[in-house]
């Protein structure tokens, strides 16, 4: 079965663009409003809150392990409402 060039390309960078290791920001969003940050650099994961941001998301201490969509669905169960996570250019 042939490979097309884009099929290769994605194989061949997706596990860089992806890697733990770079830089990467994301935007803690609720109803459209930016309540917070998530970072990782060197592999070190951390998420920032602004000062109005609800308590049940600042007192989160559960793990981030680089799951974007795990972080925001466990997130959203603590508010209960729906949180959204996204990527900003670093």
């Amino acid at each position: 079965m042939p490979i097309s060039a884009n099929g290769f390309l994605s194989r061949f960078l997706l596990p860089i663009l992806d890697s733990p290791n770079e830089p990467g920001l994301w935007t803690v969003s609720i109803h459209d409003r930016v309540v917070g940050s998530l970072i990782c650099e060197h592999g070190a994961w951390r998420l920032s809150w602004f000062g109005d941001a609800d308590t049940r998301l600042t007192s989160y201490a559960g793990p981030i392990t680089g799951d974007i969509d795990a972080l925001a669905e466990a997130l959203g169960l603590r508010l209960g409402a729906r949180v959204s996570l996204d990527a900003l250019p670093v």
